[in-house]
């Protein structure tokens, strides 16, 4: 059966970067900086990968992808498939098997109630789960036994691989979470913020949108791992910081997502400390377009929701001028070098599932300019900026705060302001911006401005929660504590009816059609997403931190247990 054919070969070999250790904790300390500081330990609660890469330290899914994107079982004793009877011959259910022996850091036993009850947290109605793409199309998830879960679907699921499989999803102790479920899940700080889990590492210390401090599980599965006895994830400052203190000064053994120009970093490599690492993946840096309207002169419940659609980026012609103005190849030499290369789409990677459009990649400044004309904004007092019924063309436009973001939106600025639009720069810190505070104007989720600029990514190889994403329904609101993952509100149901058929389709080549038609329908057909670079991610590495692949299809610290010091 065709079907079939993403199941068969689904489990592969594990081998890790041989850990010159003799014993946990032998070597001492580790110093982690990602300039983008974690505020919650809980991915269900935050779509920041700051906050989803800093909890992988602690909790783990049942099965996660490798460095080659092949999916390795973690929690899990195996990767269930058709071959193995893990996967049944219809399609509708997968049971997973739980390892034998394994502790939570708090010494109790993990069992199958633990699975499920992640499930139904992040499944609740008013819980507000950042992740609830991963559980799409879930009819019942059942403990079989104390080690056995089984989940089913309302159909035939090819790709069974998204409920509690990669970073994003991980697997959260019942008992520590046990009064968390539905609109409580924001206010159960201590779980939040130090969550028990089953990694390497467990949390001594968090202070949000600061430091993270860390010690070895000592109930860890390999009782010679990790290496290093404790271990602290510094957050905040900016990537030319954490650059030099790899590179430079050596304080830090590892620095996340060094977005900066590729000569500044061969610059700060001269230091002899340490090297940069790099690899591609799907990692995308995009505009978003609000499809709602952010004005604050609407309540605050109903600012940037769906009742209200946005005054003008409603109007596809204006959008598409947006987005054509763009000269990306610039944007690549100033931002990335031979890091980045110029896109249009949302999903570039892997080769099956990337449509490779050209649309936008040829900067057009006159057809921008009358496709404005065309939608009526034209600059009727002289004063530079189009309007149309007494209102100016204006837009706020944010993002994070970092030095190549801020380049961009610079220029971006400029090619929009020659086409009379009047912009607005906002740039958030990017603890706030990718935190998730449903308190706070300033998050990513909440959009309360006309474009925003970001990027992330998926976990594997295979979009289909990625794209999902983008689902009517799912986007932040009030009644959902503004976590969702449908970020600019975009809502068509034949969009949704393309989410269900990928769902159902085993063949990997037709996969790819729908996946390609899904990413068309978000970039080329409607430019709600304008796709602006595709990111190698750029890491540092000290010299002497051995046991580390750099891995783009997951958490970069998801072999953290494999690290160890090189003498």
């Amino acid at each position: 059966m065709k079907v079939k054919t993403l199941l068969l070969g689904a489990a592969a070999s594990f081998v890790m970067a041989p850990a010159a250790m003799a014993e946990r904790g032998s070597d001492g300390h580790v110093n982690v900086i990602y300039w983008q500081a974690p505020s919650i330990l809980n991915p269900y609660l935050s779509g920041g990968t700051k906050d989803i890469e800093a909890s992988s330290l602690i909790i783990e899914p049942l099965a996660r992808y490798d460095d080659k994107g092949a999916l390795v079982p973690y929690i899990a004793a195996e990767v269930p498939t058709v071959a193995n009877g893990g996967v049944s011959e219809d399609l509708t259910s997968i049971t997973w098997k739980i390892k034998e022996g394994l502790l939570w850091s708090d010494g109790t036993a993990v069992t199958a109630n633990d699975a499920k009850f992640t499930a139904d947290y992040c499944m609740h109605p008013e819980g507000g789960c950042a992740q609830a793409s991963f559980f799409d199309g879930v009819e019942s998830v059942e403990v079989v036994d104390d080690l056995t879960l089984k989940i089913t679907f309302d159909q035939p699921k090819p790709n069974p691989y998204g409920p509690l499989v990669g970073g994003q999803s991980p697997v959260i102790q019942a008992a520590q979470f046990a009064n968390c479920m539905g609109a409580k899940a924001p206010e159960c700080t201590e779980a939040n913020f130090a969550p028990i889990g089953t990694a390497g590492f467990k949390v001594d210390e968090f202070k949000p949108n600061d430091v993270i401090s860390l010690s070895a599980n000592p109930n860890y599965r390999d009782p010679a791992k990790p290496a290093f006895a404790t271990m602290t994830l510094k957050g905040g400052g900016d990537a030319t910081a954490s650059a030099r203190a790899v590179f430079e000064t050596g304080e830090m053994d590892y620095a996340w997502n060094l977005q900066l120009a590729p000569d500044v970093i061969a610059k700060f490599e001269e230091g002899g400390k340490g090297k940069a690492i790099a690899g591609f993946g799907p990692l995308v840096e995009r505009l978003e377009m609000n499809m709602t309207d952010p004005s604050p002169d609407l309540p605050e419940g109903e600012r940037a929701t769906v009742a209200h659609p946005h005054p003008f980026l409603s109007d596809i012609k204006v959008r598409e001028a947006l987005s054509i103005a763009i000269d990306r190849d610039l944007l690549v030499e100033v931002g990335y070098g031979t890091a980045g290369k110029p896109t249009c789409d949302l999903v570039p990677a892997p080769d099956n599932f990337a449509a490779k459009n050209d649309f936008c990649l040829t900067q057009d400044m006159d057809r921008a300019k009358a496709l404005l004309d065309e939608a009526g904004w034209t600059d009727s007092d002289g004063d530079g900026v189009r309007d149309k019924d007494g209102k100016k063309l204006s837009i706020l436009y944010q993002t994070s705060t970092n030095a190549v973001r801020q380049d961009f939106q610079a220029l971006i600025k400029q090619w929009w302001e020659e086409i009379g639009v009047e912009v607005e720069l906002r740039n958030v810190d990017s603890s706030v911006f990718f935190g998730g505070d449903p308190g706070s104007p300033d998050t990513f989720q909440k959009f309360y401005a006309d474009v925003e600029m970001y990027a992330n990514t998926f976990n594997g190889t295979d979009p289909q929660q990625y794209l999902a994403a983008y689902k009517c329904g799912n986007e932040p609101r009030p009644a959902s504590q503004w976590q969702g993952e449908n970020i600019n509100r975009f809502c068509d149901p034949a969009y949704d009816a393309l989410i269900d058929e990928l769902g159902r389709t085993g063949d990997i080549a037709k996969r790819g059609e729908i996946a390609i038609k899904m990413n068309n329908m978000l970039t080329k057909e409607s430019h709600t997403i304008v796709g602006l670079v595709h990111r190698g991610r750029v890491s540092g590495q000290s010299n002497t931190l051995g046991g580390h692949i750099l891995n783009v299809w997951d958490s970069e610290l998801w072999d953290a247990a494999e690290w160890y010091r090189i003498k």
